[in-house]
């Protein structure tokens, strides 16, 4: 009879647990699962979402997300720019790192030079057409052009510690966007002492990073799980409520769920096979990532060099149908490479109103793009590899949808090739081992320029290698062009001429299924630049 009682009151309490959002009773411990892995800690390397959230945890920039989500002050307690918008001065405020070691100006001028130095992922963030910091491009060019860079070139780059608190920064042209762009990883002071010691190894392990923000990282397990304490050298560690934050890496959508209902999460992603069980919950929250997922084609493809055959691809898929009845998470047909609901115009429109609508769905219309495509190419069928990762939801379904809408045209076979993220990534897009890549891109600050950086010439992330020096002429001209109004209407006219060109192929701007919580609150989500920030959260 007791054992039975047992099972009872058991059963009872999963029931509860599920129906309240799935939490434990510990309110000093906030448990986050990640579908994705951490990569590295190293901010001149690190250059995915779930990296960016575990570095954010625990090392502050200059400036940092607010708990409404807006950009405010981080290591940075004030900041001047002059009147030609070329040179920003910020005062650093008394902040430490985990160690006891000052945060100083020079930990900026370090870890900035530091990422030319390794030739990191983001160096081209300071450069012309971005941050656009003085003597950041030419680094850049000598990047591009495999030259070694001197300790007397990267000297050169717009960055000064004018002494301990005070950091100055030097422009080429004013940047309306400069302080949110400093809240970016990429733009993350580093400890040089501490790096130099760990030398590779550092960013690779919790023992190997040294962190100045909301908490410090004690314990990182690579595929497994990431935890966090409060740290208590924080300048402002009065304010964080939680003791201990838990990322569980790598997590099933399912696998999450049933973690969730048990209680041993706060905050889990679930998929479209889940959506229909949990949308009545008042647990289950639709929320914005801010990811445009897209088809890159590569160009370098004799048969994807032709206009008609990608005009046939965009035509056959049913976005609306896709976001909709498959994916069902909030996701919404894309109309652009720039996404709604990123940048503001300065007459306050979004740039999706105003700029065009490049895309559509019309089977004929695809059908007769394609087999225009063959006669041109002289032949009666082509085959393309579609690349995808198994490891980064919702790909695999994104991947079969695309799969059944090319192979519903006559004269297109499709072959799947299934991988993972890091491999689609750094090994077959790196290296052009593919023909389309079904990939993903957030955006880094809230400016358009963000999205279409990625379509210039020299673009470490042109995976697709397409070029046109119209395109480049115009963007060099955002880079430059001080009036806000004529610089909206050039970054209109460029993504005009890749979207005609469709050297990427917009599908959906990503929505997210989420379980959390109902007790947790001022948990930060930010579909631009750092996901997620846990500095604000109590339960």
């Amino acid at each position: 009879m007791k054992k039975l009682l047992s099972m009872v009151l058991c059963a009872m309490m999963a029931l509860t647990l599920a129906g309240c959002g799935g939490s434990s009773d510990d309110s000093s411990t906030y448990t986050y699962s990640s579908e994705l892995d951490i990569k590295n800690l190293d901010s001149s390397d690190a250059d995915d979402g779930c990296s960016f959230t575990a570095l954010h945890a625990i090392i502050d920039g200059l400036m940092k997300p607010a708990k409404d989500g807006t950009t405010t002050y981080g290591i940075a307690k004030s900041s001047e720019v002059s009147e030609d918008g070329l040179t920003h001065t910020y005062k650093l405020r008394d902040a430490k790192w985990s160690n006891g070691d000052a945060v100083t100006a020079n930990d900026f001028v370090y870890a900035w030079q530091r990422i030319f130095k390794k030739k990191g992922n983001y160096y081209y963030m300071f450069c012309d057409g971005i941050a656009s910091i003085a003597g950041a491009q030419e680094l850049s060019d000598k990047i591009d052009a495999e030259q070694d860079l001197t300790d007397e070139d990267l000297n050169k780059l717009g960055v000064k510690a004018v002494d301990d608190k005070t950091l100055e920064i030097t422009t080429t042209t004013r940047v309306s966007f400069f302080d949110e762009l400093m809240s970016f990883p990429c733009f993350y002071p580093i400890n040089q002492k501490f790096c130099e010691k760990q030398g590779d190894k550092y960013g690779k392990s919790a023992d190997s990073i040294l962190g100045n923000g909301a908490f410090t990282m004690t314990k990182w397990e690579p595929g497994s799980v990431a935890e966090f304490e409060k740290n208590d050298k924080f300048y402002a560690a009065k304010d964080v409520k939680i003791d201990k934050l838990v990322m569980k890496l790598v997590q099933e959508p399912k696998v999450a769920a049933q973690a969730f209902e048990a209680g041993e999460t706060d905050f889990a992603i679930i998929n479209s096979d889940l959506v229909d069980k949990y949308k009545k919950d008042e647990s289950f929250k639709n929320i914005s990532e801010g990811f445009l997922f897209y088809v890159q084609p590569n160009l370098e493809n004799a048969d994807l060099a032709n206009l008609n055959v990608r005009k046939a691809l965009s035509l056959a898929i049913n976005r609306k149908d896709l976001c909709e009845n498959v994916l069902k998470d909030g996701s919404q047909a894309a109309k652009g490479f720039v996404p709604s609901g990123l940048s503001i115009s300065p007459e306050g429109k979004d740039f999706r109103d105003e700029a065009a609508t490049y895309t559509s769905y019309n089977k004929k219309a695809a059908q007769a793009a394609l087999d225009e495509g063959l006669k041109e190419l002289g032949k009666s069928e082509i085959t393309l590899r579609l690349t995808y990762g198994t490891d980064e939801s919702p790909m695999d379904v994104f991947a079969t949808y695309l799969q059944n809408a090319f192979s519903s045209l006559k004269g297109l076979k499709i072959e799947m090739v299934a991988t993972t993220k890091q491999d689609r990534i750094y090994n077959k897009q790196k290296k052009g081992d593919f023909d389309l890549s079904v990939t993903r891109w957030g955006p880094d600050y809230g400016d358009p320029t963000t999205y279409l950086t990625l379509a210039l010439t020299d673009n470490n992330n042109n995976y697709g290698h397409w070029s046109n020096a119209e395109y480049d002429s115009i963007m060099g001209k955002v880079s430059s062009e001080t009036d806000a109004n004529a610089r909206w209407q050039l970054m209109i006219d460029a993504e005009k001429i890749m979207m005609d060109d469709l050297c990427y192929i917009p599908v959906f701007e990503k929505g997210t299924a989420t379980l959390q919580n109902t007790k947790v609150k001022n948990l930060g989500i930010k579909p631009v630049g750092v996901p997620y920030t846990f500095e604000y959260v109590s339960k």
